[in-house]
């Protein structure tokens, strides 16, 4: 019987150790300086984004994917007569789902499931564990499809930014526009809410907005009875170590711990902390 290969954007923000024990094919987006490109996570990694960014410089921009990158991705591994399932970062952020299902629509002859996640970083690595979950379990593409969907069933993505210049900056800012002229005063709680960045609250210190974080989950964890947590930080290692020691007596399973990639760290700046938690999926 073929296989079931999976595909991701970027903006998934694989941890390496995840991606080392399990076959994820990854189609970078791009980050900008000036006219210097760099793949996400190909040519530049996290760490050196974040050096990157700390010196004078022009302001990075990101790219999306081609349909013609996710294309070739698709050929290669359609070649042996196996499915594909592909999750992208949500369609409201970015293009890429757009290239994705170009590239499927130039591919008839291929079983290619193009999966838009609603969401990014955190809960595009969500999405991208399940599906991992159940092609490891043997499951056919249906179900592999299912697991991956599932996950926007009850999945929560909540962050937390020292600023909001970068999300304003690269146009992402959604709802939390409203937000602007008070951030010398706030910390933001963020919520990806059907795609889109919305405010879901607003406190005075660092502190108390990873503490929201933490309460947030603690509540769904309780209602769930457990939840699955992938944590992510923007060259901001320490707090998200003591995060994952915070949320590991609350959750059903080991947190998951990334870091931000370029492309997401372009649009929330050094310093965002996100969390993302959904009901566990029988």
């Amino acid at each position: 019987m073929p296989s079931v290969h999976l595909v991701c954007d970027s903006t998934a923000d694989l941890d390496p150790a995840f991606r080392a024990a399990h076959t994820v094919r990854v189609v970078p987006l791009k980050v900008i300086f000036g006219d210097q490109t760099y793949l996400d996570g190909v040519d530049m990694t996290a760490e050196q984004f974040y050096a990157r960014l700390a010196t004078p410089g022009p302001f990075p921009r990101t790219s999306q994917p081609t349909p013609a990158e996710f294309e070739e991705v698709f050929r290669e591994l359609g070649a042996d007569g196996g499915s594909i399932v592909c999750t992208t970062i949500s369609a409201d952020l970015s293009g890429t789902y757009t290239s994705a299902t170009q590239a499927q629509a130039a591919l008839p002859e291929l079983d290619i499931r193009v999966i838009d996640t609603r969401s990014v970083a955190v809960g595009h690595y969500a999405a991208v564990k399940a599906a991992v979950r159940a092609v490891e379990a043997g499951g056919d593409a249906d179900q592999v499809e299912a697991a991956a969907v599932a996950v926007r069933g009850t999945e929560k993505v909540l962050f937390t930014v020292e600023t909001l210049e970068y999300l304003r900056r690269g146009g992402r800012i959604g709802g939390a526009r409203a937000l602007l002229g008070s951030m010398l005063d706030i910390k933001p709680i963020l919520e990806i809410r059907d795609g889109v960045i919305e405010p879901v609250g607003r406190v005075r210190t660092y502190p108390r907005a990873i503490d929201r974080l933490v309460e947030e989950c603690k509540q769904a964890a309780a209602t769930w009875g457990g939840a699955e947590v992938v944590i992510a930080h923007a060259d901001r290692p320490q707090i998200a170590a003591e995060l994952v020691e915070r949320m590991r007596p609350l959750v059903s399973s080991e947190p998951s711990l990334t870091v931000v990639g370029p492309v997401v760290g372009c649009h929330s700046g050094p310093g965002a902390i996100g969390v993302g938690f959904h009901k566990p999926i029988d």
